[in-house]
């Protein structure tokens, strides 16, 4: 807030997302079936190179190097109650250095080729405090194997602004996370 002329001006009351929780749940495969695995996937670029090559990954056994982005539960089955993994990102206390965050959700791909539309009862949602930014069940993109979500982009008052850009891939984790940057 500013003060002007013996009263107040707001300068911006919107500070854009600040801390938010991407949260990922599908049901196990069947017994005696290999098992669905899922991963959500944080992709970090700086403003230097905002495309491309990541700065740097967050998803299963890893975090981001500052703590921002954590994936707090990593399932490798589906199986448990409510959601099976869950990513934190403190947008909020990302570097000045970082312009843009892409969120994806990628199938493992080690007992052969799996899609989303075999997985069953997938759900994402992407929640800022009780707001949800996007909620899918991966309908739209049956046909892949993974898939981008999100972008959170700085504008040019510094300020995380959401963008939902759900596509679907036809690859493995590993070089889903090479393309997740041109989206």
């Amino acid at each position: 807030m500013r003060f002007r002329g013996g009263g107040f001006q707001v300068s911006s009351l919107n500070k854009g997302p600040r801390k938010v929780e991407v949260s990922l749940k599908w049901d196990p495969s069947p017994f005696g079936s290999p098992a669905h695995d899922l991963d959500i996937i944080a992709a970090t670029y700086t403003v230097d190179t905002p495309r491309g090559t990541p700065a740097y990954l967050v998803h299963f056994d890893s975090r981001s190097p500052d703590g921002t982005i954590t994936l707090n539960r990593d399932s490798r089955t589906g199986q448990g109650f409510g959601y099976d993994e869950v990513m934190t990102l403190e947008l909020d206390r990302l570097a000045p250095t970082y312009a843009r965050v892409v969120i994806g959700v990628a199938i493992q791909q080690g007992q052969g080729r799996k899609t989303f539309g075999e997985v069953p009862h997938t759900a994402v949602r992407i929640l800022d405090g009780d707001t949800e930014l996007l909620g899918s069940d991966f309908s739209g993109v049956a046909g892949a194997t993974a898939a981008t979500l999100a972008e959170f982009r700085r504008n040019g008052s510094g300020e995380w602004e959401f963008h939902a850009t759900v596509r679907g891939f036809d690859t493995d984790p590993a070089a889903f996370a090479g393309l997740m940057g041109g989206v």
